[in-house]
């Protein structure tokens, strides 16, 4: 069973989070640190992979922001470890510019990325962003969606199943689906998605729309590259094929 942690109370009886900061430059893992300690977090640091592990076990943080460039175990490895024993959210930091770390950062299951140089106004904001989209329950349809004799949906359940076999869907592609699904023969703008899965933050980060649209038709289509479900309107936004009624 995944690892979940029980928030701590301040002195003013609010929930206190914990960030764990993994990096092995001490001074940006400092530089972090302090700015989410001045918005009220608990900050825990590593600066190995092996060191966040045993933090991530033992601590349970809420959130951890990771590095991908470290020596021995590097971030991808350590968010692959994490991933067997945790859904905590994670915020990779990565080299400006390098498009490969981040796809393959989220495709491990980060929730999101950074590129450094970073604001760390951004970066708070970052966080209490995915805490909000990971605390935050989607509402959901009271009964199962039949979308054909090859795709059902049960939203209560959290339950998809194509040809006949469970698929298993990571939180945000869950989320992606509902509002396509509950929205379907209609088409929702990129910024429409981009708000409503990942909050308001993230309304021009269409990179991050492009590559879950990606992973889902991978999941639920049979020719992912000529789609039947998942439907892009190019230059606006996606829509799900319009349901039969019954």
């Amino acid at each position: 069973m995944p690892l979940q942690s029980t928030p701590l109370k301040s002195p003013w009886g609010r929930p206190t989070r914990t960030a764990l900061v993994v990096d092995d430059e001490q001074r940006i893992a400092e530089a972090v640190a302090m700015n989410l300690e001045l918005e009220g977090f608990l900050v825990l640091t590593a600066s190995s992979g092996e060191e966040a592990l045993q933090k991530v076990t033992e601590e349970l943080p809420d959130v951890i922001i990771l590095d991908v460039m470290m020596p021995e175990m590097d971030g991808f490895e350590t968010l692959r470890r994490i991933r067997e024993v945790a859904t905590t959210p994670v915020i990779m930091l990565t080299v400006q510019g390098d498009e490969g770390d981040r796809v393959r950062g989220l495709d491990l299951g980060a929730d999101d990325y950074m590129t450094k140089p970073f604001s760390p106004k951004e970066l708070v904001s970052r966080v209490r962003a995915v805490l909000r989209r990971t605390e935050m329950p989607s509402p959901v349809p009271k009964t199962e969606i039949r979308v054909d004799d090859n795709l059902s949906i049960d939203f209560n359940r959290r339950n998809v199943i194509v040809r006949g076999t469970e698929v298993h869907l990571r939180p945000t592609e869950f989320r992606l689906l509902y509002h396509l699904v509950s929205n379907a023969g209609q088409v929702l703008t990129h910024e429409t998605l981009l708000r409503r899965v990942w909050g308001y933050e993230y309304r021009d980060e269409d990179q991050y729309l492009w590559l879950y649209i990606t992973y889902l038709r991978r999941k639920l289509e049979e020719d992912p590259k000529h789609p039947q479900y998942i439907l892009g309107e190019r230059g606006i936004g996606y829509r799900f094929k319009e349901l039969e009624r019954k």
